[in-house]
């Protein structure tokens, strides 16, 4: 008996699917490379539409499916080449698509990249233009830029005059003169108000980059208000208000009130006839010759002030200050207050800050913790002075007359004004009396710290006072050398 005929199992053909999906890439990414399609306009579109090639890959497997029902055969699976692909396809086109959600220009802004740092794709392109007109008498400037500098200063022959410097990132000159002819800077005139606007968002998501020159008559005052880029003012009769969330601001030769909304920006502000007020966080901001008063709030890096004619406060999250006048100078950071020539009533709540005063005049009131304080009198007034963690040294007028209550607890008193009655015992130190015929009372309390009362005339036989420890940073440790081939 002859044995059956085995019939050798069908083999299921490989699926096409895949290399599809590639070549479809492939050809996305050829067009992409030889200029045809842009990289921007490609990974919009992959962004938006990948979804389809999954599509097609299941058109493809359904397709294959059919074909081999008719034919007996067993339909292609998809295999772990197949399935790696369509992980990668998923992962990426998920990827793109949160990202061209994200709104990448305020992202840019916060983290504070320049212009020029950013461009991974494409080439800058650079316009320039003017416009000019008549400027209404009595009218006030407002200048509106989301991105690039502002630079405003007087004109003498009663118009307005505005110098445009773009810089448009594109991948052609046909793209960025698109984008310049949708973007052009405007002025319009609206109750009494000129505004310019920048108008750099006219591209979309494409970076493009507006500055300004202004020139406008010396007596309008000034609005402007700018996302990203430096201002500058400069010769004003009128009142200057700037808002500036990135970059450097400048205002200078101002007659008028200066109103500054800093946002994470630096600041440097001079010569203003009227008073100065300021807030924001995250710079520096250095302020002189000011015949107002200044008023500053927020978190700053430093801040240096100098010749303040008028009151002046400062309050942030440690450190609440305020004084009368400012005929010296005032150098603040986050571990050091100095000031000179300062004029109270003066009174300042703080921490973790070495404090050095000279030449203060007036009535003091002083509380730091974690810092030494120094304070060199030229003219006493009453004084509250209380600290921890941190020596007091008060220097005062040799022939001054004044009342003296001192405690340092954990610490000791020293005086060089034998009138004093001075007790140091193991838990604290007491000094009480009267010099002269009385008058301001020096009240000074003080917490693991040590007090000293000195005369103006010692200074120069003593040290200066030891600065509170600070804690030192842990050195990076050493890279090891990399292995040669030697």
């Amino acid at each position: 008996m002859a044995s059956p005929v085995q019939v050798p199992p069908a083999r299921s053909r490989r699926s096409f699917a895949g290399p599809f999906v590639l070549i479809v890439l492939g050809i996305f990414f050829l067009l992409g490379n030889i200029g045809v399609l842009h990289w921007f306009t490609l990974g919009h579109w992959f962004a938006r539409y990948w979804p389809l090639l999954i599509i097609l890959w299941g058109v493809i497997k359904l397709l294959e499916y059919q074909q081999a029902q008719r034919e007996g055969t067993r339909a292609p699976g998809i295999g772990a080449g197949g399935v790696f692909l369509l992980i990668v396809l998923i992962v990426a086109g998920l990827s793109a698509t949160q990202a061209s959600r994200v709104n990448w220009g305020e992202i840019r802004d916060q983290i504070d990249i320049g212009d020029g740092d950013f461009e991974l794709f494409g080439h800058s392109y650079s316009y320039d233009d003017q416009l000019q007109q008549s400027f209404p008498a009595g009218s006030s400037l407002r200048v509106n830029s989301t991105r690039g500098a502002v630079n405003v200063r007087p004109s003498e022959d009663g118009q307005i005059h505005v110098a445009i410097h773009k810089r448009i990132n594109a991948e052609s000159q046909s793209d960025a003169d698109k984008f310049n002819a949708s973007g052009k800077a405007q002025i319009t005139l609206n109750d009494g108000v000129v505004t310019v606007s920048a108008n750099s968002e006219g591209g979309g998501n494409h970076s493009i980059t507006v500055n300004l020159d202004v020139s406008v008559p010396r007596k309008a005052s000034i609005v402007v208000s700018t996302r990203h880029g430096d201002v500058n003012v400069a010769g004003r009769d009128g009142d200057v208000d700037i808002a500036g969330q990135h970059g450097d601001v400048s205002a200078t030769d101002i007659n008028g009130k200066v109103s500054l909304n800093l946002g994470h920006s630096s600041a440097r502000v001079s010569q203003i006839a009227g008073d100065v007020s300021a807030q924001g966080g995250g710079g520096d901001i250095s302020v002189q010759d000011i015949q107002g008063a200044m008023r500053l709030s927020g978190e700053f890096d430093s801040i240096k002030f100098a010749k303040i004619g008028g009151d002046v406060t400062f309050k942030s999250a440690r450190t609440d200050m305020e004084f009368s006048r400012l005929n010296g100078d005032l150098d603040m950071d986050s571990g050091d207050l100095r000031a000179s020539d300062l004029i109270g009533p003066f009174r300042l709540i703080t921490r973790s800050k070495d404090i050095r005063m000279n030449d203060v005049s007036g009535d003091v009131r002083l509380q730091d913790e974690n810092g030494a304080i120094e304070l060199h009198m030229s003219k006493l007034g009453s004084m509250q002075v209380d600290n921890r963690k941190g020596d007091i040294r008060v220097y005062v007028p040799d022939k001054a007359s004044f009342q003296v209550d001192a405690r340092a607890r954990g610490g000791e008193v020293q005086s060089d004004f034998s009138e004093l009655k001075v007790s140091n015992a193991d838990d604290q130190g007491i000094a009480t009396g009267t010099i002269g015929t009385g008058g301001p009372r020096l009240v000074l309390n003080n917490e693991h710290g040590t007090i000293d009362i000195r005369k103006g005339s010692s200074l120069a036989e003593l040290p200066a006072p030891p600065r509170s420890p600070k804690i030192p940073k842990v050195p990076t440790p050493p890279k090891l050398p990399e292995p040669t081939e030697n």
